[in-house]
């Protein structure tokens, strides 16, 4: 996949964010669309290598919908301005972590593992680190894991901004309720978001090989996905 169409295709959206300018390039998107479900496939198939629980997952179900809800929001652009894909064993509307492929113009990432996830599952994933400390510490403070995403909470993406790396989205400020204030690896129960990301340029995308490298920054990312969902597994 050579994204230019694509990058193209969503500057056009952004300077044209509406349903009768749709309707008129609707071939395009159609066209963009099955691009990225291609890509996708393919990024299943490679990642499937080290990952076989994916194995069974099609592109389609995979893909976000271009459509904003714009029920409660003051923005009533009707189209997003990104494409989006979570490839997860369980569907993109798991709480699983997974992999998840952003592609926007000047803002494009893959990132990997689990976001908001709800009080009782970060408790227990809290709980978790805690009592398996040298674990978690031998997997998020290699060189190779700090070398491609940092160190807790050194990042932040959003639609309109992205850092080069990220561990954690967000935290608490303080330490969590019923968690001891001096333990001394509190940064790591105070995270709110157990993922990480690299943000990506265009260029990425243009090399023959991508699909391969993108595997290597996923492989690196796994093993901190894996010592998450086996504390969401008992939850779903």
């Amino acid at each position: 996949m050579n994204i230019t169409r694509e990058i193209n295709f969503l500057k056009a959206v952004a300077a044209n964010n509406d349903r009768q300018w749709m309707q008129e390039h609707k071939d395009e998107f159609t066209a963009c669309r099955k691009d990225l479900e291609q890509t996708v496939t393919d990024i299943i198939t490679e990642f499937t290598k080290f990952d076989p629980e994916i194995g069974n997952l099609q592109a389609k179900d995979c893909c976000y919908r271009f459509y904003r809800d714009i029920r409660f929001s003051p923005d009533k652009s009707p189209y997003k301005r990104h494409f989006g894909a979570y490839i997860c064993s369980d569907g993109k509307k798991s709480l699983r972590g997974g992999y998840y492929i952003h592609i926007q113009p000047g803002h494009c990432l893959i990132g990997f593992g689990c976001y908001w996830l709800p009080t009782n599952i970060l408790t227990a994933t809290r709980n978790e680190i805690m009592g398996n400390i040298s674990d978690w510490r031998k997997i998020v403070e290699s060189k190779k894991f700090v070398d491609m995403f940092g160190r807790p909470n050194t990042g932040h993406w959003d639609d309109d901004s992205v850092s080069p790396k990220g561990f954690g989205l967000t935290a608490l400020k303080t330490c969590p309720k019923g968690f001891p204030k001096d333990y001394e690896f509190i940064d790591y129960l105070k995270m709110k978001d157990y993922c990480c990301w690299v943000a990506l340029d265009e260029d990425f995308f243009k090399q023959p090989d991508f699909i391969q490298r993108l595997a290597g920054i996923a492989k690196t990312a796994k093993p901190m996905m894996d010592f998450i969902n086996n504390v969401v597994d008992d939850y779903i």
